[in-house]
């Protein structure tokens, strides 16, 4: 599998969070940046404290109410793991559950995490439950889940290695995904290369223009304050428009 970005860029890309990322993808990307790349529907957090995860999408499907899959295939779980194995990391295992919107039962919890973990997945987007919270989070695996469950149920993989839809989004094999407690952004291939630049640049952007003239407004009138952040929204948008021919947020 060819990689446009090195481990060392993804590392980069951690240390800003979801929204900084969407930032700047809306710069560089030609998708509808209203519409497409991030969940559409809420996606809870179960480790915050971890901060974000970055890593490119294994995906599976799963149907915990029915005991039926592993009659049809008993060799489900040893050949999903040398799928998952397979793959360079960091991964991010994507879940989909069949059976939304009832939680009969979680594909994940201690066990499961510290094997994915093991073999280089770093957390989870499951539009099903997890258990186990804190012992998952002793094995530094992060979840972004529908809801917690108390038991597995028939919990098995049914296929993977296939496009999944989760909270709204399909999500393929491959497709880096940046995520935190605020959501998802899935990144179509094409805007990898420019990603961590763009991320880069709109932060420093921020900082430069409208954050600093609202912090260093100390001692000064209304009408100044204003006249001075009216400036910093044009000197914003013309410097995103300089880099990237687009305005920005602002």
């Amino acid at each position: 599998m060819e990689r446009k970005l090195t481990h060392g860029d993804l590392l980069e890309l951690k240390r800003w969070n979801t929204p900084t990322i969407y930032n700047g993808w809306e710069q560089i990307t030609g998708h509808n940046s209203a519409l497409e790349g991030f969940n559409l529907e809420p996606a809870t957090d179960y480790m915050p404290q971890m901060g974000s995860m970055v890593g490119y999408a294994i995906t599976v499907v799963i149907e915990p109410s029915s005991p039926e899959h592993p009659k049809t295939n008993p060799d489900g779980w040893a050949e999903y793991r040398a799928y998952m194995a397979s793959i360079p990391g960091p991964k991010i295992v994507v879940v989909q559950d069949l059976d939304k919107p009832t939680m009969y039962g979680a594909f994940w919890g201690e066990v499961n995490s510290n094997i994915h973990k093991a073999l280089g997945c770093v957390g989870t987007v499951t539009d099903g439950g997890i258990r186990d919270t804190d012992e998952m989070n002793n094995a530094g695996f992060k979840a972004l889940a529908r809801g917690l469950c108390v038991g597995h149920a028939n919990s098995y993989p049914v296929r993977w290695n296939c496009p999944v839809t989760v909270f709204g989004r399909e999500i393929l094999p491959g497709q880096l995904i940046h995520a935190d407690k605020h959501g998802f952004l899935v990144i179509p291939d094409e805007d990898l290369e420019q990603l961590l630049e763009a991320a880069r640049f709109m932060d420093s952007n921020e900082c430069k223009t409208m954050i600093q003239s609202a912090r260093s407004s100390s001692g000064k009138s209304k009408e100044e304050i204003l006249a001075e952040f009216n400036e910093a929204v044009r000197n914003f948008g013309k410097t995103a428009r300089e880099k990237f021919g687009n305005k920005g947020e602002w």
